[in-house]
């Protein structure tokens, strides 16, 4: 029976083929599969109920025309609706579901009269690889959305997610991936739109009656791009639209790239659903650029404006904007326009008017580490060689994992270089004492005031 079920679709989609656009039946034609002919009633398997639910809405017509012209006027048409794909032990679960008769539901159909300006498929062309610093902040996000703009939905990495703080390059990388694809693979559909956007055009569907044709846009997309995901956070329904979205998309095997300013772990509000499909691909952390990444990405801007400015300016401006890339580029730019304003060079004494304005203060370039740590020590009221030496003392480790907290932060020196300074410890000491600060920040709201108190000590003394 399923090998004459699969010759009598065949037959169909023939038809059908000759009737709709290429992209309309790759999307929504080509996933389904015959799965059984018996008195009469051909039964195809298709991949979820929203999909069902789309072809009895909008391909009815269609199909009932092609069953007819194959199995004749007493022919009818049935579903298998796979509601889980199962594993190994388990075999995919599924629910029968028969055709409908009569016309779609009112509304349905109906083309949105502002869907187009909405522009869900513009990306920034200034968004390329080729103008991303690579560092060790970013070395992996970078990688991984290479190896998908060359081969998109068909690596491992379906989803991708790209996660990370403000100003550390998630739009810039997942829009460089869009840019890619759309080079070297014209004829592939890419969308970027951010989750804010998204949900409005998702609120104004519903308000004018037109969900089926918003929600289709997306479905025929090769490469789905979703910026800041955690705007979706307490969003039911429209969480419940992507959630739709993400499934039709991955089981065509089509790309899809998420951003979000946390790990998937820390997002808040967001369905259990939702969250196990983003750990289906890879998920990519990006952080505040190292004092070397930075160096170079001050050069790399300059160098684009024509501009030269002093190796010593730019160690300078580098130490002083360790945020993210994005403050790192607003501080270049007024440095620019106060010395085209102002007919004067641009130099380090330029430099430190422009930053007092811009960056927090902290300690300046003269910051050592001896200092730090004679900061430290008179704190916690210890000695500094209690600090530097052996003593394994609660109270004096604590103090020590600060203290080398605080020199990584405030100076350049290198993680051994640091080690050096504490008797001579191993970098991987440091390593250790800069995650657990990290942790104790993250996690204990008393500890994270202590430590700004000590940090406030130290901006307010030295110069």
């Amino acid at each position: 029976m399923h090998t004459d079920s699969k010759i009598i679709w065949n037959k169909c989609l023939l038809y059908i083929q000759g009737q709709i656009s290429e992209q309309t039946y790759k999307t929504w034609f080509s996933p389904i599969i015959a799965k059984d002919f018996k008195d009469g009633i051909l039964t195809i398997q298709v991949p979820s109920q929203f999909f069902y639910e789309w072809l009895e809405e909008h391909h009815l017509p269609l199909l009932k025309q092609a069953v007819l012209q194959e199995i004749g006027p007493h022919g009818k048409l049935a579903y298998a609706v796979v509601i889980d794909k199962g594993n190994k032990r388990q075999k995919p679960l599924m629910v029968n579901l028969p055709t409908y008769p009569g016309p779609a539901p009112k509304g349905v159909g109906a083309q949105p009269p502002t869907i187009a300006g909405h522009e869900i498929f513009r990306l920034n062309p200034n968004y390329l690889f080729d103008n991303l610093i690579e560092g060790s902040c970013n070395q992996l996000a970078k990688s991984a959305a290479q190896a998908v703009s060359k081969q998109p939905g068909e690596t491992a990495f379906n989803p991708l997610m790209l996660y990370g703080g403000i100003g550390l390059g998630k739009t810039h990388i997942s829009q460089a991936i869009g840019n890619e694809v759309k080079t070297f693979f014209p004829d592939k559909k890419v969308a970027y739109v951010s989750s804010e956007k998204f949900t409005t055009q998702f609120i104004e569907a519903l308000r004018s009656n037109y969900v089926q044709a918003f929600t289709g846009q997306y479905l025929a997309v090769d490469l789905l791009i979703l910026d800041d995901i955690q705007f979706l956070a307490g969003k039911e329904k429209t969480q419940e639209i992507f959630f739709h979205i993400f499934n039709h998309l991955h089981q065509l095997k089509k790309q899809i790239i998420i951003t979000s300013d946390c790990a998937p772990r820390d997002l808040k509000g967001l369905q259990e659903r939702l969250l196990s499909r983003f750990k289906w691909g890879l998920t990519a952390d990006l952080q505040c650029p190292d004092f070397e990444t930075r160096v170079a990405i001050i050069h790399s801007k300059v160098a684009a404006d024509g501009i030269t400015l002093s190796s010593d300016l730019i160690d300078y401006i580098a130490k002083h904007v360790d945020t993210n890339v994005r403050e790192l580029e607003g501080v270049l730019i007024s440095l620019i326009a106060h010395a085209s304003l102002t007919k004067r060079d641009i130099n380090i004494e330029l430099a430190q008017q422009v930053l007092k304005h811009i960056v927090q203060q902290q300690p300046t370039a003269e910051t050592t580490i001896e200092a730090l740590q004679e900061q430290v020590v008179a704190y916690y009221n210890i000695s500094l060689d209690d600090l530097k030496g052996k003593s394994r003392k609660k109270e004096i480790v604590s103090a020590r994992q600060v203290a080398m907290h605080l020199i990584k932060k405030y100076t350049t020196h290198s993680l051994k270089s640091i080690g050096a300074y504490f008797g001579g410890r191993d970098h991987t000491t440091v390593i250790h004492a800069i995650q657990v600060i990290d942790d104790l920040l993250n996690k204990d709201p008393e500890y994270a005031r202590c430590y700004a108190s000590l940090e406030n000590k130290i901006k307010l003394t030295i110069k």
